[in-house]
């Protein structure tokens, strides 16, 4: 499966009083990723679309204020209403940290629904 890049700025407003990538920007550091990395996927009207289930983060290196940073996005498992995705963050070649995301596929009524093909078609 394909893997998207997107580049990002750590900024002061990202960083605890050390000058230190806080933990929890991380989340939101990948959540811009993976929103730029959807891009195109229409989600039909009256289906809800995708949700976070589940979410692990290894910290490998830590990141500071100014380091120009890729986010590597990929998908590595589609299942029929789940995804699994896999994001790194990298800094000069280095992986700094390794998140993956499993993400659900929900109706209007909140449970899961199959996710339509041409959205298949745009992570892959």
């Amino acid at each position: 499966m394909n893997t998207h890049r997107f580049p990002f700025t750590v900024a002061y407003a990202d960083t605890d009083a050390g000058g230190i990538a806080y933990h929890a920007r991380y989340i939101e550091m990948a959540e811009r990723a993976r929103m730029n990395w959807s891009r195109g996927m229409k989600i039909p009207d009256g289906d809800l679309g995708f949700v976070v289930r589940e979410l692990d983060i290894k910290y490998n290196t830590p990141l500071k204020v100014a380091d120009e940073i890729i986010i590597e996005t990929k998908a590595t498992e589609i299942g029929m209403a789940s995804v699994k995705i896999e994001q790194r963050f990298l800094h000069d070649g280095v992986v700094c940290a390794v998140m993956h995301i499993k993400i659900a596929y929900l109706g209007s009524d909140l449970r899961p629904k199959q996710i339509p093909d041409s959205i298949i078609q745009i992570m892959k």
